[in-house]
């Protein structure tokens, strides 16, 4: 048996994605990301996932109020090669609510993932890439244990703080110490 084949691959730029879709080849409905430079078709939603996703925009929202923005099923612009759409973003309060142009790492104060079917991928593809482009706070849901991960302080081989609250803890986003969320109300 010999070597296996390698297939040569063409990673894309985050500027020669937005032209494919500009051309008509992907489409915003599409459940698409970049990572890597390589296109990542997303995993269906399930009713579990869109119910924390939709529970913990609607307690973020209320409290941080016009302090950030809640960013929902959105992309983030991590050049040179990657756009994640993380499930939630706390983004820094622009006046044109990023209209000219999509967040990037430094718009970013928190991002959370939540996980039902995705676990593995969230956590050891996602939110090492997370922490190589500097994004401060990464807040990850696992849906399946009722379980919630902080990751905290990035660096170019990952997040050197992992934090992990109890089900009756409240939290706070590092940077947005005033907005509290009560876990308990999160799995209920």
């Amino acid at each position: 048996m010999g070597t296996p084949l390698a297939i040569p691959r063409r990673r894309l730029s985050v500027d020669e994605y937005h032209r494919l879709g500009a051309a008509g080849v992907l489409h915003e409905d599409e459940r698409i990301e970049l990572i890597e430079g390589e296109m990542i078709e997303m995993a269906p939603i399930g009713s579990r996932h869109l119910a924390k996703v939709n529970r913990l925009s609607r307690m973020l929202g209320r409290e941080v109020g016009d302090e950030a923005t809640v960013s929902t099923q959105n992309p983030l612009s991590l050049p040179p090669e990657d756009e994640p759409v993380p499930d939630i973003a706390l983004l820094k309060v622009r006046a044109d609510d990023y209209e000219a142009a999509i967040p990037t790492a430094q718009d970013v104060l928190l991002v959370i993932e939540v996980a039902d079917t995705t676990l593995a991928y969230d956590r050891d593809v996602k939110i090492p890439l997370y922490a190589r482009c500097g994004i401060p706070e990464v807040w990850l849901v696992n849906v399946q244990s009722q379980a919630l991960s902080i990751y905290l302080d990035p660096g170019p081989k990952g997040y050197r703080t992992l934090l992990t609250p109890g089900i009756d803890e409240i939290i706070s986003p590092s940077l947005l110490p005033q907005a509290k969320v009560k876990l308990a109300q999160l799995w209920g």
